[in-house]
């Protein structure tokens, strides 16, 4: 006869002894030490994604001998945008033009921010008075390190002269003007080290899968990178002007190939970003937002008590990529702050100011954008 497990248990335990039974067992199963999740970690997802065509409507863009760069590129990003929308199902996609409209610079970037982006896609052909210059390059914001750099920035950027008062929209910028660059001297990238990333993985894909000459990840002042508040990129596909390279732009198959190159590194590059690199924060309580000083950026974690950091309190530390980004003070005062960094530039000269929401490092203009 089978005696029910109850009963045996009835048998040779009083209630009492029966209610510690279960908490062990329960112990023994689940033990307390074991975490579901670190109330310290947030687990950070690439949900949207903002595709720029560039150019489009009364702005053709670069012109080749028989192509107008506002076309393919556009249809470069719709072919990435189906792919992605077929294949990773849980990434919204955004365009900033699905037809030819013209779209002003900074309304792109508006696009990126209102919507809350995890990454912006600005997708562009080259051109160049030597003819034999072939090949694709991505750009990420920053300094215009050459003549070459500096002469894409200003031909990209230069459309602003089609908006009505652009400089009212781009703070007196001048695009012919190499006096208006020195702004991008004045400030920092906070999302450079995920753009340079993505960037890194673009080039590849396009080496390796696309069989297209690498010119490599390449800094410049774009204005359409200035305005957007998540890692952002600005890809080069090929030159117009050369006639072999505008040929293969401007077929479906070589269309089809570059989108596809591109989404592949999307899509190393998600996975890298979630499932290797898990946003982590070194408080609980900084799901609040504030201001902070952003002292060092490491490929190894250092402890928030070391030297490293001398005198200064608090420190926070952040994961993002590969890499590890420390900030130190805590200030819903922008203007406490930014004396602090002041204070933290004698032993921190590259200290720059951020802002913190939601576990996560947000870019200055959008936390001063939500304080007007």
């Amino acid at each position: 006869m089978k005696v029910p497990a109850s009963n045996i248990l009835n048998i040779y335990f009083s209630n009492s002894q029966q209610k510690i039974f279960f908490i062990v067992l329960a112990i023994l199963l689940f033990p307390p030490w074991i975490k579901a999740q670190d109330n310290n970690k947030a687990v950070y997802k690439i949900k949207k994604v903002v595709i720029d065509p560039g150019h489009g409507g009364k702005d053709p863009g670069t012109l080749g001998q028989h192509s107008r760069e506002k076309n393919i590129v556009l249809s470069i990003a719709l072919k990435l945008g189906k792919y992605i929308e077929d294949n990773v199902k849980d990434v919204q996609i955004i365009y900033t033009r699905k037809k030819d409209v013209f779209v002003e610079l900074h309304e792109r970037g508006n696009i990126a921010n209102t919507n809350h982006a995890d990454l912006f896609i600005s997708i562009h052909c080259n051109s160049s008075l030597n003819k034999n210059i072939y090949g694709a390059e991505t750009y990420v914001m920053g300094l215009n390190v050459g003549e070459r750099n500096m002469e894409v920035a200003r031909k990209e950027n230069a459309v602003i002269t089609l908006e009505n008062d652009y400089s009212q929209h781009y703070e007196g910028f001048d695009p012919n003007s190499p006096e208006s660059y020195i702004v991008f001297n004045l400030m920092q990238n906070t999302y450079l080290e995920q753009s340079l990333e993505f960037a890194t993985l673009v080039q590849k894909q396009f080496k390796d899968r696309a069989g297209r000459h690498d010119h490599g990840v390449r800094q410049a002042g774009f204005l359409v990178l200035w305005k957007t508040s998540m890692p952002s990129v600005l890809i080069e596909t090929g030159y117009l002007s050369n006639p072999k390279e505008e040929k293969f732009l401007m077929s479906d198959n070589g269309q089809a190939l570059i989108a596809s190159a591109i989404y592949r590194a999307f899509k190393n590059y998600k996975t890298m970003i979630e499932s290797q690199s898990n946003f982590t924060v070194a408080r609980a309580d900084t799901n609040q937002s504030f201001f902070s000083v952003q002292v060092l950026t490491s490929r190894k974690k250092i402890p928030l008590d070391d030297k490293t950091f001398k005198k200064y309190k608090p420190v926070f530390e952040f994961k993002e990529g590969s890499r590890y980004k420390y900030t130190v003070g805590r200030s819903s005062s922008y203007e406490e702050i930014k004396n602090l960094r002041k204070q933290l530039l004698t032993d921190f000269p590259d200290a720059f100011l951020v802002a913190v929401k939601d576990y996560r490092i947000i870019s200055l203009q959008e936390a001063l954008k939500k304080m007007k």
